[in-house]
């Protein structure tokens, strides 16, 4: 079973604008409203590859049950804690390039027995065989200790955990023994460097890169999925270190696209694909996701159309 979790969801708004002008009046069009977090574009992309998958998560007030009746529609089986606080919703506008700017709200306050209650029903999930994907901010009252606790009491428990996660809660995650460090984790460019506090700039180059996801590796995370944006991304297992370059779509919304790479990843995990198939899935699926509107995943069959022009080429 894949266990998706997303602690800080949101009521995702995105319009398009011709071109976003500050400081003044943006008449917005084509207006979406989708259940947004993290978490729950990784339960949507593995339903669309025809996988199963249960959305855990926080919820309240009026516009949580507007983000779970949401959830339902997709097609999404969901297993949340209801909260006092409510839900936050998040605005992301798209210009006629493509760019994406993103207006989102901080998230709700989550209680000592509201944590303790989805502390609970983790616990109860992270058995032998589930997959537990843990994505996204953290939400106020929960430290940034926070990942690197559940990835050690779900991993310790006999279930594999992924991690897409930033900053100091991706620090602290890793800090872990290599019993309890994340399985597999999938930073950006910019994370992964801010991470060994290395400059982003033209000299890093993709060797440079590979060191450092095999230094991860090293850790006792058994997957690294450095996703790179129009640049492709870097794959790295104890197995070697792969690079693809991006497939060219074209182009309506980022939004969700590495959201997808974690749920073609879990998929492929579960379903026992071949290490390469389960790279060239991820790129499929996250090349997909940047051709529809909001944060809806892509068809199954347009991603299987892309997995025929994916290429990985072993580069360590």
């Amino acid at each position: 079973m894949i266990v998706t979790v997303t602690l800080n969801p949101a009521l995702d708004k995105t319009a398009s604008v011709d071109v976003l002008k500050v400081n003044a009046l943006n008449r917005l069009r084509e207006i979406t409203l989708d259940a947004g977090g993290k978490g729950v574009n990784v339960s949507a992309m593995i339903r669309a590859l025809g996988g199963k998958s249960v959305a855990v998560g926080f919820a309240g007030g009026g516009a949580g049950d507007e983000l779970l009746s949401l959830i339902a529609q997709k097609g999404l089986k969901a297993d949340f804690v209801r909260i006092a606080a409510i839900t936050r919703t998040n605005v992301k506008v798209v210009d006629n390039k493509g760019a994406l700017t993103e207006l989102n709200e901080p998230g709700p306050t989550i209680q000592p027995t509201e944590w303790r209650e989805m502390e609970s029903k983790l616990s109860g999930y992270g058995v032998q065989g589930n997959i537990i994907a843990l994505s996204g901010s953290l939400p106020a009252g929960l430290g940034a200790d926070t990942y690197k606790n559940l990835c050690a009491l779900v991993r310790r428990a006999g279930a594999l955990v992924f991690l897409d996660a930033d900053g100091e809660a991706l620090k602290q995650a890793l800090q872990s023994e290599p019993d309890a460090v994340p399985d597999c984790i999938k930073p950006n460019r910019f994370e992964l460097l801010q991470y060994f506090g290395i400059a982003d700039d033209e000299r890093v180059t993709d060797a440079r890169l590979a060191e450092l996801c095999r230094s991860l590796i090293d850790k006792g995370v058994k997957v690294v999925a450095l996703s790179m944006g129009a640049d492709g991304a870097i794959f790295a297992s104890k197995n070697g270190v792969w690079r693809s370059a991006a497939i060219p779509v074209t182009a309506r919304s980022t939004v969700g696209a590495g959201d997808s790479m974690i749920g073609a990843l879990a998929y492929g995990f579960e379903h026992e694909l071949p290490e390469e198939q389960r790279f060239a899935l991820a790129m499929a699926a996250s090349a997909g996701a940047c051709t529809t509107v909001g944060t809806n995943p892509p068809e199954r069959a347009l991603v299987d159309e892309l997995l025929q022009k994916t290429r990985l080429e072993k580069i360590a």
